[in-house]
């Protein structure tokens, strides 16, 4: 059986208090369930941010997507959860990942290291996690490759799909959209990692480009002008790509889940007003 739909907000532009108080409560008004913070220098920092957003709202969820791992020391990170957990009133989802953007690191006098490194430490920062009483809420994990869909498998209540891949070489995060049948690949691989799990994890996308148009092209033009390689066709067809007729995206979102297993969808602040509608849809 299906799960139920669940929808997030990804949250990305700092704001005085009572500009975020409104944007929390604009979300809330507009039926989204998680309310999100990601972890990138320039954006609201996360904890803070999600007590402000718990403070102004009552019934989202709250979470971080996602947190980069190697910007935390994971015992301090355990007092940073335990804290948030308790001030949310027991709210609060939190999201891991590895990091990709090179450049972070470098502007914060971190170390960025090899994949491998990143994986390793975000491990570490789930294992220590998992073993503070304290710390005990929902637990996502993002990230595609092959060590990351085994920790996910192992440890996450959540199971965050990328459907975006850094850009060979760039260390400033530039992102490239993921084909859907390398998504039906990978998400294939995490069903057979976690084919002993007594329960199934929630299966989680982020949606990066939300339009409701009778004209697409106008629509995708920015994607298809950073990637002169895609038709409008296969723009249309990317599983993160969101863009046609209500009743289109409508069936689109439905067609995620029939497809992937993804139930829990994340769109971001640019288009929090735009997906309401087919929010309202699924949720009636």
């Amino acid at each position: 059986m299906s799960r139920p739909f669940r929808f997030g907000v990804n949250l990305l532009t700092p704001a005085s208090a009572a500009e975020w108080r409104a944007k929390c409560r604009r979300a809330e008004e507009l039926g989204y369930d998680v309310l999100l913070v990601p972890d990138h220098l320039g954006m609201p920092a996360p904890f803070p941010a999600l007590v402000a957003a718990a403070g102004a709202t009552e019934r989202p969820r709250l979470g971080t997507f996602v947190l980069n791992a190697g910007f935390w020391n994971p015992v301090l990170l355990a007092r940073e959860v335990a804290t948030t957990a308790a001030l949310t009133g027991g709210r609060l989802e939190l999201g891991l990942g590895t990091g990709y953007v090179q450049a972070e690191h470098e502007r914060a006098g971190l170390p960025f290291g090899s994949p491998r490194e990143r994986v390793d430490h975000l491990r570490r920062t789930v294992e220590e996690l998992l073993t503070s009483d304290e710390c005990r809420v929902p637990l996502l994990i993002g990230g595609n490759g092959d060590r990351m869909l085994r920790l996910t498998a192992e440890h996450a209540d959540i199971a965050a799909f990328a459907g975006a891949r850094l850009v060979p070489g760039n260390t400033e995060g530039r992102l490239e959209p993921v084909p859907a049948e390398e998504l039906d690949e990978r998400v294939a691989r995490y069903g057979e990692l976690a084919a002993g799990r007594k329960e199934p994890a929630e299966r989680n996308l982020l949606i990066q480009v939300v339009a409701i148009t009778d004209d697409p092209q106008s629509a995708l033009a920015p994607l298809l002008g950073r990637r002169p390689e895609l038709t409008l066709t296969q723009a249309l067809d990317l599983p993160t790509v969101l863009v046609g007729t209500l009743e289109e995206v409508v069936g689109r979102v439905r067609g995620l889940r029939e497809r992937y297993g993804f139930s829990y969808l994340t769109v971001l602040e640019p288009h929090m007003e735009a997906f309401a509608p087919v929010l309202a849809e699924l949720s009636a």
